[in-house]
């Protein structure tokens, strides 16, 4: 009898289990919810979570804590990500270098995108531009091409660091464009910056929020925009893609996750609470002061936009020779 009493014991106890997983997902949030940056405080990833945490913290009803983990590349703030529980307590608000670059950049990378993370929501995209010093004697793309193609590997181009987007744009151009030019990498956007305004360096990809008040003062030109359509804020710059190169777009974007396995009704009720912040005005006119679009996704939508950069970005990676280790 107290066999049979232990075996019914044990088989009522397991059944639980799976209920128990639900009303831990049904109660989700039950404490407070930390979003990692795998940047230094200060920066447009950064300013954006700190948009966009006190409209989660009033959504969800608990306090959402920005943690900046900078450094790696974002590696160090990823792979704490990666290894942290699973139970939605614990996001990361990653970039393109993050989901779609790194893993072609280093050969040893200590998390993977596609298994290690589960998708929340595609957030901000920002806009690029292609700006020169005003030293430099162009005024538009087709110029600057036919600049670069008579100086093959003559013309220096600064990025924030190798592999970042601004490096990655410039080499798509490069690329599709059929000119060869000398990448200069920098430790940061800041002092990349100053060497263009300088004129130590004539070329650049800049983010608009950077460049925008130099173009305006006419201490730098701006040449394209790497976006798909024209920016709001310059509706007189072309495109590079309508300035004779259909298709091309490039970004700074970004994005949440969780750790994989996170119980799939607590990554719909994130989602659910993203789209809704996406939607609000004082939002998005924040993001737009830095420069940025806000449009959320769904988790699905970002996976396939995860594996669609990393195809796009590994070719250049590859053709370019591109490699941090």
């Amino acid at each position: 009898m107290n066999h049979r009493r232990k075996v019914l014991s044990f088989l009522g106890a397991t059944s639980l289990l799976p209920m128990l997983g639900q009303v831990k997902a049904d109660n989700f949030p039950s404490k407070s919810i930390r979003l990692i940056v795998p940047y230094p405080p200060g920066g447009g990833s950064d300013t954006f979570a700190r948009v966009i945490a006190p409209k989660l913290s009033e959504a969800l009803g608990q306090q959402f804590i920005v943690d900046n983990r900078p450094g790696a590349a974002t590696i160090i703030g990823a792979e704490f990500v990666a290894k942290a529980p699973a139970d939605g307590y614990t996001l990361l608000l990653g970039d393109n270098s993050t989901y779609a670059v790194n893993s072609s950049l280093y050969k040893k990378l200590p998390y993977s995108p596609m298994v290690d993370f589960a998708p929340i929501s595609l957030t901000a995209k920002f806009s690029l531009l292609l700006v020169v010093n005003p030293s430099m004697p162009v005024n538009k793309l087709s110029e600057f091409v036919a600049y670069a193609k008579a100086r093959p590997k003559q013309i220096n181009f600064a990025s924030p660091g190798a592999g970042s987007p601004h490096h990655l744009a410039m080499e798509l151009l490069a690329d599709r464009a059929g000119i060869q030019m000398t990448h200069v990498p920098y430790k940061g956007g800041a002092p990349a910056a100053q060497d263009l305004l300088a004129g130590v360096i004539p070329a650049m990809v800049l983010d608009y929020a950077t460049a925008a008040q130099h173009v305006q003062t006419g201490k730098l030109r701006a040449l394209a925009a790497l976006s798909d359509k024209r920016l709001d804020q310059m509706k007189e710059l072309p495109t590079v893609a309508e300035s004779g190169y259909p298709g091309f777009e490039a970004w700074a974007w970004q994005g949440i996750v969780v750790p994989a396995k996170t119980p799939e009704d607590v990554v719909q009720r994130l989602n659910a609470e993203m789209v809704k912040v996406a939607l609000d005005k004082d939002v998005q006119a924040k993001i737009l002061e830095i420069g940025g679009e806000f449009k959320s996704s769904t988790p699905s939508a970002m996976m396939s936009y995860m594996r669609s950069e990393t195809d796009k970005w590994a070719k250049i990676i590859k053709e370019a020779n591109i490699s941090i280790d």
